[in-house]
């Protein structure tokens, strides 16, 4: 089975759609889009069924694939911008809010390096979160 990577992202007209990592071998294309970044999940995962179904009616070979969704930056920032704010991102980041808002709103790109640091951030919040245990 093929571990593919499939990225999500956020157009100008504020809905989601899934593309795949062009260094996936599939022998087939997908796209998902919606309103919503789990409509375009779903969707995706309905047009992989469909296409599946069609490549066995034909008898063709079908390349299975196990799917991991990713953000790019600017829609991660756009789609959790309602629950974590730039100021709050930017405390467990060390990357200032307006240097995150530039991302979120396209006027810049994130280096590899402030991607990881971004990511780091978001990894040690989730596990401190993982541990609390409320009374």
């Amino acid at each position: 089975m093929e571990k593919v990577k499939v990225y999500i992202c956020k157009g100008m007209d504020g809905t989601y759609s899934c593309y795949v990592d062009e260094k996936s071998n599939l022998n087939y294309g997908l796209i998902g889009e919606g309103t919503t970044v789990q409509e375009a999940i779903n969707e995706w995962l309905a047009v992989y069924e469909a296409m599946k179904a069609s490549y066995a009616k034909d008898g063709m070979p079908f390349v299975e694939a196990e799917f991991s969704f990713t953000y790019d930056v600017p829609s991660f920032l756009a789609y959790y911008g309602g629950l974590i704010t730039f100021k709050g991102l930017s405390k467990l980041t060390g990357i200032s809010a307006a240097q995150l808002s530039h991302y979120a709103n396209g006027y810049r790109n994130p280096s590899p390096k402030t991607v990881q640091k971004i990511q780091n951030g978001l990894m040690s919040f989730a596990a401190e979160l993982s541990q609390v245990s409320l009374v």
